[in-house]
């Protein structure tokens, strides 16, 4: 059979911009494949959403239920929305990425208002979530409904499972409810060697944004809710936000190929090693400052700024703070360590211009 399909780029260019650059895992290719062929029903009633349940099971407990979605932002509107009354709030970081990524979609979408709190290193506190907690009886500020913090944050760092049962202690006796941000959540499961329970439903997480576009996906991410209790008409919610796909199972296989056994975890730790190797070059280049904790797939570095443009010809990557010179490199499942090494060179040679 004779195909006009044609390779518009050069699979051997490489960069440090995002993980999700990356390709789509052979695995995850070959269970689309796997699924594909005859017909099944449509919006979640077929074979591979009903069995993706029993793998969410497996990790996160026999209450949970995941909900696929589309992507990232449609898993965070929507966890948001099932989670918040139409007066309600949110508090997170202020380097959250639902507050600085996400186009204003939580508050413009889900009708709710983020209440952003400054942290040194991403993390949110019970102490720093006081800040934002108050004021639940005045009917001129938006009512304080949910806590959501990102596993990794937007800042690379980790916390760890003590960490977030404080946090969930804390949001609950509050009376408020836990969201977790889990785009990179294999990448802190394999940075902290525990089971993803072990900081989501076992630490009092009410609900997940689970991602897998950035662990070797093509498409889709999934809401996992763990706590049913906590949250109304997620099947309705999901659909008045566009994020029910009608071919399902082609989102529920690839989250099945990643976590019916151990791929998301051999990804985010291939990732995690690669971030690691480049933070370990780059300390030994004079010039460069690593700013956070190299504790997953993320590396935050200062240096020069007219360094960066010229490397940025080189290798793609991304300014975090162009002002200061701040940069953000991102290793994926992909990145090989000839890419560090490559890239790592090019660094020192530009550093030395």
């Amino acid at each position: 059979m004779k195909t006009d399909a044609r390779r518009h780029h050069d699979p051997e260019v490489r960069g440090f911009a995002s993980d999700n650059y990356a390709g789509v895992h052979p695995e995850v290719l070959a269970a689309i494949a796997l699924a594909n062929g005859g017909h099944q029903i449509a919006y979640g009633e077929d074979d591979y959403t009903d069995h993706l349940q029993r793998v969410i099971h497996s990790h996160f407990g026999a209450s949970a239920e995941a909900f696929p979605v589309f992507n990232g932002t449609g898993a965070n509107v929507v966890a948001l929305q099932a989670l918040t009354d139409r007066w309600g709030s949110v508090i997170c970081a202020e380097s959250a990425h639902i507050n600085v990524d996400e186009g204003g979609a939580p508050e413009r979408m889900a009708g709710l208002k983020l209440l952003t709190v400054p942290t040194p290193d991403g993390k949110l506190t019970p102490e720093l979530i006081d800040r934002q907690a108050w004021g639940w009886e005045d009917e001129h500020r938006a009512m304080p409904q949910v806590v959501s913090l990102a596993q990794n944050t937007e800042l690379g760092t980790v916390y760890t499972p003590d960490e977030i049962r404080a946090i969930c202690d804390h949001a609950h006796q509050h009376g408020m409810k836990v969201h977790l941000d889990g785009a990179r959540i294999a990448n802190a499961a394999a940075s902290l060697n525990v089971p993803m329970r072990a900081f989501t439903n076992a630490a009092g997480v009410d609900v997940i944004s689970y991602g897998g576009t950035k662990n070797g996906m093509l498409f889709g991410e999934a809401v996992v809710v763990l706590n049913p209790d906590a949250v109304r008409r997620m099947k309705h919610i999901r659909k008045m936000s566009m994020q029910l796909a009608s071919k399902m199972r082609f989102v529920s296989v690839q989250l099945e190929a990643l976590l019916a056994k151990d791929l998301w975890l051999r990804n985010a730790r291939h990732a995690n090693a690669m971030a690691q190797r480049l933070a370990e070059g780059v300390r030994s280049v004079d010039g460069v400052e690593i700013l956070y904790p190299v504790q997953a797939n993320a590396v935050f570095a200062r240096l020069p700024h007219d360094v960066s443009e010229r490397l940025q010809k080189r290798y793609r990557f991304y300014f975090w703070d162009e002002a200061a010179g701040d940069v953000r490199w991102m290793c994926s499942y992909d990145t090989t360590e000839d890419d560090v090494d490559g890239f790592l060179t090019a660094l020192k040679e530009e550093m030395s211009r």
